[in-house]
Formats: structure tokens, sequence, C-alpha cells
């Protein structure tokens, strides 16, 4: 059994980027948590930041049981304004340490959004960290992550190099987007639909796909 760990800046980033993936985690035997670093408190004029961080949540929820995901934790940073501090990067490596990930999913470094820049400093550092037996500020024990890879959200990748065919999962991970109500306005799940149609097509490697860079690998990606 893997243990797979997403670190999503937003609700709803995670089903986009590798809601697919994470599915076939789960039908595989695998154990998925996700951690969510805001509530996606600013992503809509409708509610108020409160009200729209409670929908928000109940949202992801919502969408993380229909795949099957358990593990769900919210840090509820400020949207807009995640940030490279010491309290963030502490959050993390007590994260990656307690957890023991085997595999990492994170957004990928030129991703335009800036808090998905921001998520994948603090991820990328926080793992490095968690590794280090002389980084002793966190009491659990160290722990090197043996797979990291980076997904598009936002901002495709230029030059991928894992491709996963989603394609028996398509399904599932468009009815778990569609749980993010509140956001569906712009008409993510077309674009996502269209976005893993390309990747599927264009990488031949199935009907529908996902499509990350490898950062780490030192064990099974699925």
């Amino acid at each position: 059994m893997l243990k797979i760990m997403v670190f999503a800046p937003h609700p709803d980033d995670d089903i986009i980027a590798c809601g697919g993936s994470m599915a076939k985690h789960i039908k595989q035997g695998n154990q998925v948590q996700v951690v969510y670093l805001t509530s996606g408190e600013a992503g809509s004029h409708k509610y108020s930041k409160d009200q729209l961080a409670a929908i928000r949540e109940e949202e992801a929820r919502q969408a993380a049981a229909s795949l099957g995901i358990k593990q769900l934790s919210f840090l509820r940073m400020p949207d807009g304004y995640i940030s490279y501090t010491q309290e963030n990067l502490l959050a993390l490596v007590n994260i990656i340490r307690e957890g023991t990930p085997s595999l990492i999913y994170v957004p990928h470094a030129q991703d335009a959004v800036r808090d998905h820049k921001f998520t994948w400093q603090l991820v990328s550092e926080a793992c490095n960290k968690a590794a280090g037996p002389w980084f002793q500020v966190c009491p659990a024990p160290p722990w090197s992550t043996p797979g990291i890879l980076a997904y598009e959200v936002w901002t495709p990748l230029q030059e991928p190099s894992y491709i996963e065919d989603i394609s028996p999962f398509m399904a599932d991970k468009l009815r778990a987007l569609r749980c993010h109500q509140s956001q569906l306005e712009i008409q993510y799940d077309e674009a996502v639909t269209g976005l893993n149609r390309y990747r599927g097509v264009m990488s031949g490697q199935g009907q529908y796909c996902e499509a990350f860079k490898v950062i780490k690998m030192g064990g099974p990606l699925c």
C-alpha cells in the first residue's frame, strides 16, 4: 500500500490536477490524504469570506467522499496570500514527517497563480527539511519522501515527464469536480476534460490522461 499525500492551494485544485490519479490510487488500495493550504474563501463575490470558506470546505469533503478519500486537512492559510514563512513551513514539515508519504503531489513551479507558486516553494522546501536529520525543530523523526510529482492546474506543463492514463476514472473525476458547485460558473469541468483528452491524444497513453513533472522518483508512482 502506498501512502499518497496531495498538497492543494485551494479546494478543487486537487481534483482538477490529479483527481483521476487519486481515484486510481484508491482503487488500487492505496491511502490518499489531501492537504488544503487555504479554504478558497476568495473564490466568489456571492458570499462573505467566512461563508465561502465553509461552503468550499464542505464541497471538498463531498468531492473526496465521492472518490473514497477519508483523510483531509485544512490549514486555512489566507486565500490569495499564501506566504513562505517559518510558521507555514514548519506546519508542512510536521505533516510530511507525521504522514510518512510514499508519494507527494504538488503544483509545478511555473504555475501562473501566485498561491500555486508559493505552495510549490513551501512543499519542496518542507520535503527537504523533513528529510534532514539536522532539522530538529519538528519533533517527529526525519522522513524522506521517495516520490514527488508536480501537477498542472492553471498553467499547463511545458515538458511533462510522466503521464497517467485515467480513462477508467474520468467519470469519477468529473463527478468529484462537480461537487465544487460554487466554482463551476467558469466551467472547470469542461476545461479539465479538454486538457485530459489533449494529454491522452498527444501522449498516446490513453483516452484521458493527467500529466506531471517528475521531481523525484525513488519508488512506484502508482
